[in-house]
This record gives structure tokens, C-alpha cells and sequence, in this order.
């Protein structure tokens, strides 16, 4: 398949997943949903699912999201990816069912890490990749968190433990969308982020978090030696205007109403 190819193939899956995360929320009815970090993170998704990540009979790569409000983007991709069924994708928030909320850790589906404490993936996924290596089986590491999370010290310690030991296998990739639960990053604890990890001894790549050519680009030039960190530009709620850089829609109940609206906006979008 030629690159021009691949990238259609990619922005069409994104939008499916666009769609899924909207109706999914919609299912879940008076429970509300976390729709804009979902939003926010689902060309970065698509690109580590259906590029980035080696799916092998014998577990191969091994994904960890850390920023749990993403968890509709995450069963969004595992579908697209073959991992899941459409079956087992809308079994969400379904009493006892396998995809709550936030990710509950379950190896038959491809979730190797429970979400919804901030600031523990990367710790998480630093041991899964120390692990690795020390098996000498070859497994990359990737761990998605959100620009919020960086204000947890839990981060910097694993940043430091893996610029340490030169943790090439482990990738993470910083949802940078400049908003958190209570406002904008700025404003709640601004940092250099760039700086600090390259202090923490990672390698820094920078893209457009919504460009999966960009995407696609960064993943595939990882440099060795020391492990990588991709800072990716996005959009909180992107795709749907009334919900973009709307903090409103960190977690909130999507009506019917406003389900069709949003549906509507996604049809006029081009792939």
C-alpha cells in the first residue's frame, strides 16, 4: 500500500472512531462520558493501532493509557484494530460488563493496565519495558498520558528511571491539548515540558497530534539509545465544534439532540 494510501486508510478509521465515541457516549446514558479527551486523542490512537504498534500471535508490543478519560478512543481503536468486536465495543458501561469508564486491565482484550489514577502509566509501562529487556523478547512499550498529568511527580520519577537506563523500548506520547479537569494547563502549573524531558534523558520529538502523517512520521523515525517521548498538538474535543476547547465536555451526558448534531458535523468533514 503506498503512503498516500495508508494515510486515507488511517484519517478514515479516525473518523469512524469520531463517530464511535459519540454514539458510544450517547449509549451510556445518565452516566455521562469523558468525550473530549476521547476526541482529543483519535488520530494518535489510530496511528499507534493500525501503524505503530506490532499486534504478533505472541502479545508482541504492549499499549498502556495512562490518561484514562481516553478510555472511548482506546475501545474505539481496539475495535478498529480487529482486537475487539462491534459486539464487545458497545458492552460499554454495561453493568459487569468488560469496558468501563475508565480501562479495567484485561489481558483477553488486549488492556494491559487499569486507568483512572493520573500520573501512574508511565511507572507502569517503565516496568513492563525494564521487564522486556531483560527478557530480551523485543517488546516496545507505548504509553499515552494527558498534558495534565505531567503536574504528577510519580511522571518525573519514571522519566528519570528510564532516561537512567536508557529505556529505548518504551515510547510515550503526551496528549498535548493544553486543557485539564479544573482549566488550562497554563494556568494550573505551567512548565516547559520539552526541557524536562529532555533533562530526564529521553529524546523529544514534537507533531500535529491530528495530522496522521505527522503521526505516522514521528513513530517511524524514533531515534535509539534512550527512550522517546512524542508531544503531540491537539485539540480538546476535536471534531465537534460546539465540544472543541470546551471544558464543559471533559465529562458530560450527550443527548439525542445533540448526538445528531455532532453526527452531522463529523459527515461534512473529509477524509
Amino acid at each position: 500500500m503506498t503512503r498516500p494510501e495508508l494515510l486515507e486508510k488511517y484519517m478514515t478509521s479516525a473518523l469512524s472512531m469520531r463517530r464511535d465515541i459519540l454514539e458510544l457516549a450517547h449509549s451510556g446514558g445518565g452516566n455521562g462520558a469523558h468525550i473530549a479527551p476521547a476526541l482529543s486523542i483519535v488520530e494518535i490512537m489510530a496511528v499507534i493501532y493500525l501503524h505503530a504498534m506490532n499486534h504478533g500471535p505472541d502479545g508482541g508490543d504492549i499499549f498502556v493509557l495512562s490518561t484514562g478519560p481516553g478510555a472511548l478512543a482506546y475501545y474505539a481503536a481496539l475495535q478498529a484494530a480487529g482486537l475487539i468486536s462491534r459486539e464487545q465495543l458497545f458492552e460499554y458501561e454495561v453493568d459487569g460488563g468488560p469496558l468501563p469508564g475508565q480501562p479495567s486491565k484485561n489481558l483477553s482484550l488486549g488492556i494491559a493496565y487499569s486507568g483512572g489514577s493520573l500520573g501512574l502509566g508511565l511507572s507502569f509501562a517503565c516496568g513492563l519495558a525494564f521487564a522486556s529487556r531483560m527478557r530480551g523478547d523485543g517488546a516496545r512499550v507505548f504509553v499515552l498520558m494527558g498534558d495534565g498529568e505531567l503536574d504528577e511527580g510519580s511522571v518525573w520519577e519514571s522519566a528519570l528511571f528510564a532516561g537512567h537506563h536508557k529505556l529505548s523500548n518504551i515510547i510515550a506520547v503526551v496528549d498535548r491539548n493544553s486543557m485539564q479537569s479544573d482549566g488550562s494547563t497554563g494556568q494550573i502549573l505551567d512548565i516547559d515540558a520539552e526541557s524536562l524531558w529532555r533533562s530526564s534523558g529521553w529524546h523529544v520529538k514534537v507533531c500535529d497530534g491530528h495530522d496522521v502523517g505527522s503521526l505516522v512520521d514521528s513513530f517511524d523515525e524514533i531515534p535509539r539509545g534512550a527512550p522517546c517521548v512524542i508531544i503531540a498538538n491537539t485539540v480538546k474535543g476535536k471534531g465537534v465544534s460546539f465540544m472543541e476547547n470546551n471544558n464543559d465536555w471533559h465529562h458530560n451526558r450527550l443527548s439525542e439532540e445533540q448526538l445528531n448534531d455532532a453526527l452531522r458535523e463529523l459527515d461534512g468533514l473529509k477524509c
